[in-house]
C-alpha cells in the first residue's frame, strides 16, 4: 500500500518536507547557540558584581602605531575595570536615543586621559532629553576637574558605527565607537570603551544617573529554539499523517474494485 510513495509526487513531497525540516532544526540550532551565549553574558554581569576590578592596562593596552587600539576579547567584557587620569571635556561626545527605564535621553561620553598620555572612553551616565527633533539634554553635568578614578564595565565599541557631527555646538553621535572618535582627539585612543560603575571623587548621581547593565533575554532564544524544534517534528509528522491517509484511502479502494469485477 505504500508503493505510491516512490512516485514523483511523493518523492518531491518527501524532499520538501525534509528541505523544510532540516532548516528548522538549524534556526532551531542558531536560537539554541544564542541562548548560551547570551547565559553566559548573564554570568559574566553576575560575576562582575563581586570581582575586583583590573587595572584598564590589563585588558585594553595602549595602540601602537594606530590612533584607536583595539577592542577588547568577548570574553573580557562586562569585566570591571579601574582606570585613573583627568576627563577632557572639549570632545566629550553626547549619544543620543537611549533609553532608561522608558525614558529617553542621551549617555554622555568622556575622553579619560590617562597618565601615559593615551585615552580611554568613560560612558559616565545618562541624562533626559526634553522636546524638539533634535532634543537637547536638559543637563550635562560638568566632568569633574583633575584626578579622577573610574571603575566601570569593560564594553566593546558598538556595531554599525556612524560618524560623530557637531549639532549645536556639541558632539553628538548615535553609537559608542572609538574609531569614530578616535580622529577628533589630540591623543591614541584606546579601543572600546567603560560604562561607569562609580568614580573617585564621586560624581553626582542625581544629574548624571549610571547606566544599569543589562541583562540579556536568554529564555526568549531558547522558547524559540524550542519552537523550531517543534515545528521540524510537526513537518515530519505531517507528511507521515498525510501518507499514512492515503494508504487507507488506497487500501479500502482496493476491494471494492475487485468485487466490482467479480460481478
Amino acid at each position: 500500500m505504500y508503493r505510491f510513495l516512490v512516485s514523483p509526487r511523493w518523492l518531491a513531497g518527501l524532499a520538501a518536507a525534509l528541505v523544510v525540516a532540516a532548516v528548522m532544526v538549524l534556526l532551531g540550532g542558531w536560537q539554541f547557540d544564542r541562548y548560551q551565549t547570551r547565559t553566559a553574558i548573564n554570568e559574566r554581569i553576575e560575576a562582575a558584581h563581586s570581582a575586583a576590578p583590573v587595572p584598564v592596562d590589563a585588558v585594553l593596552p595602549p595602540p601602537t602605531d594606530a590612533p584607536v587600539g583595539a577592542d577588547p576579547a568577548e570574553e573580557a567584557v562586562w569585566t570591571p575595570v579601574t582606570a585613573s587620569g583627568r576627563y577632557d571635556p572639549a570632545h566629550q561626545v553626547l549619544v543620543r536615543g537611549r533609553s532608561v527605564e522608558g525614558r529617553v535621553g542621551y549617555v554622555v561620553v568622556t575622553p579619560l586621559v590617562l597618565p601615559d598620555g593615551s585615552a580611554v572612553l568613560i560612558n559616565r551616565g545618562w541624562v533626559p532629553a526634553t522636546g524638539g527633533a533634535r532634543p537637547e539634554p536638559s543637563a550635562v553635568p560638568a566632568a569633574l576637574r583633575g584626578d579622577v578614578t573610574v571603575v566601570g564595565y569593560l564594553r566593546r565599541s558598538e556595531s554599525r558605527p556612524q560618524k560623530v557631527e557637531q549639532i549645536d555646538g556639541i558632539l553628538q553621535s548615535r553609537r559608542i565607537t572609538a574609531a569614530e572618535i578616535a580622529p577628533l582627539v589630540p591623543y591614541p585612543l584606546r579601543g572600546g570603551y567603560l560604562q561607569a560603575i562609580r568614580q573617585n571623587p564621586p560624581a553626582d548621581e542625581e544629574a548624571l544617573r549610571p547606566v544599569p547593565a543589562s541583562r540579556e533575554n536568554a529564555v526568549l532564544n531558547a522558547a524559540y529554539a524550542v519552537q523550531w524544534w517543534i515545528f521540524s517534528g510537526l513537518v515530519l509528522g505531517g507528511f507521515v499523517y498525510v501518507a499514512r491517509r492515503e494508504a487507507r484511502q488506497l487500501s479500502e479502494t482496493v476491494p471494492t474494485s475487485a468485487s466490482d469485477e467479480a460481478e
